[in-house]
């Protein structure tokens, strides 16, 4: 393990962290509002710490896989740190603990909170900018923003951007690491900006406009009022809709449209995700109109915004899903394990996978009746290599345990099954609100400090693709 330039690259990485909290500065200054100082304070801590690691020269510049996974892990758990700092220190969530499960979630674009309604809407405005701002930081990834616009002189960036991209495959769309990483934000700044003009045109205050896009943008489902997205306009929610389906389809296909390469860019995974999200509005209304006493407008007004809102794990919500009846309940916990497109901003286990994992699945029962058959898994007419297929089935075993492990160690608290199960089910798959307790209209701050931690680990694990958080654990990692 090259330990010099991990703490270094930490160190550029706090710095920017400094550079990031200038917004809720600034949005203090414009309010006048004393959370200012403890942003400012906090900005000067992480100045002070940036530079001193900073300050070490590695003889090797180079970041092998190794060194690529580590700072990636550890990267996201120092912003993490230093981030829950103004929380802190405005007591507006005085439990350090509490704080980090907020920024957490923030930039693993969770949403789930130890806040209610009430806690939200008496946030300063500096905090509710903060909370969406780190939503709009971790969706497309810390790191991948430092590549873009710091130049890491003879690294080899690519392993940076594999170990954080969200996704099984991740590939370059222009020849330059750095080229693909700004272009990358080019595309994600500019939608971002589309959706804050379409609110505000729409009826919704500036302030409101910029959280909620930075918080689809990332989404992750961070609101600015107590009741989430339920007391804004059906225009607005419509308009939230649509940016959270397009925030989780691969960034890749936009660049491919913009090169008129339509074919290329609704490719097998972004046909599957749409078809995906129509079979389950369909199924859900139809079940909503039939067992849940909804007419077909009130089920229309709201189950495309859940829907949008579970797969793209964004978690905004604009109705108590947990009031549904048990077949629409289990559609949507099933379409959180399923998540978003690889390459896009969303979580859960991606469509992609499950597509693979279904075709392997299927060519090894065409075995059973044919063994002498040799089928390949393809996605596109691609054939999928080996190692990815490996690599496929080791992320199974390893979410699988983890979820398995996670909901034993919470369920030592008692609470019951439902509400423990889709806890640790939605903070894995980074969607915010789950069942019962933990539903759209409750939170997590009836959890112990012990279960917390746990949530904070799975929300960076599920956010990283695992296998970051777990290399931190093993003994090969940290020899020299």
């Amino acid at each position: 393990m090259n330990f010099s330039i991990v703490i270094r690259t930490l160190g550029f990485l706090i710095l920017f962290e400094a550079l990031f909290l200038l917004v809720p500065l600034l949005t203090a200054t414009i309010f006048w509002e004393s959370t200012f100082f403890a942003y400012l304070i906090t900005i000067g801590i992480c100045l002070v710490v940036g530079f001193l690691c900073t300050r070490l020269k590695p003889k090797d510049l180079n970041i092998y896989s190794k060194e690529a996974f580590a700072i990636v892990a550890l990267g996201w758990i120092v912003m993490s740190l230093f981030g829950a700092l103004p929380f802190v220190f405005t007591q507006e969530i005085p439990s350090y603990i509490d704080a980090l499960f907020e920024t957490v979630s923030g930039f693993t674009t969770t949403g789930a909170s130890v806040l209610d309604g009430v806690g939200i809407e008496s946030m300063s405005r500096a905090s509710l900018t903060w909370r969406s701002f780190t939503h709009w930081l971790g969706g497309m990834g810390v790191l991948i923003f430092i590549m873009a616009f710091l130049p890491l002189s003879g690294a080899k960036n690519m392993n940076l951007m594999k170990a954080e991209s969200p996704g099984p495959q991740v590939s370059k769309i222009v020849p330059r690491v750095k080229e693909t990483a700004r272009i990358l934000y080019v595309i994600y700044t500019i939608l971002t900006l589309l959706q804050v003009v379409l609110l505000w045109t729409g009826g919704m205050p500036l302030f409101d406009s910029i959280n909620t896009a930075f918080a689809t943008a990332g989404t992750g489902g961070f609101a600015v009022k107590g009741d989430s997205m339920a007391s804004y306009s059906p225009y607005i929610q419509w308009v939230v809709t649509v940016f959270m389906l397009l925030f989780s389809i691969n960034f890749n296909s936009y660049f491919l449209l913009s090169k008129g390469k339509w074919k290329d860019a609704l490719n097998a995974e972004v046909r599957t995700f749409l078809i995906l999200v129509l079979v389950a509005v369909a199924i859900i209304v139809a079940n909503l109109c039939l067992q849940g006493g909804y007419t077909i407008v009130e089920a229309i007004n709201q189950v495309p915004f859940t829907v949008a809102a579970t797969i793209s794990t964004t978690g905004f919500a604009v109705v108590d899903f947990n009031l549904w009846p048990s077949l629409s309940k289990t559609i949507l916990v099933l379409l959180m394990f399923v998540g978003a497109c690889a390459g896009s901003t969303g979580g859960g286990m991606k469509v992609s996978r499950w597509m693979m994992f279904t075709k392997g699945a299927f060519n090894e029962i065409g075995r059973l009746v044919h063994p002498k058959q040799v089928k390949k898994i393809t996605l596109d007419k691609k054939v999928v290599e080996h190692e990815v297929v490996r690599y496929l089935n080791a992320y199974f075993i390893a979410f699988f345990m983890i979820l398995g492990f996670s909901l034993l160690l919470i369920s030592i608290e008692g609470h019951d099954f439902t509400t423990n199960f889709t806890a640790v089910v939605t903070t894995m798959n980074n969607v915010g609100p789950g069942l019962n307790l933990v539903g759209p209209s409750g939170n997590f701050a009836f959890f112990s400090n012990p279960s917390k931690i746990v949530f904070i680990f799975d929300m960076l694990a599920g956010r990283l693709e695992l296998f970051p958080m777990l290399v931190l654990f093993s003994p090969k990692t940290w020899k020299k």
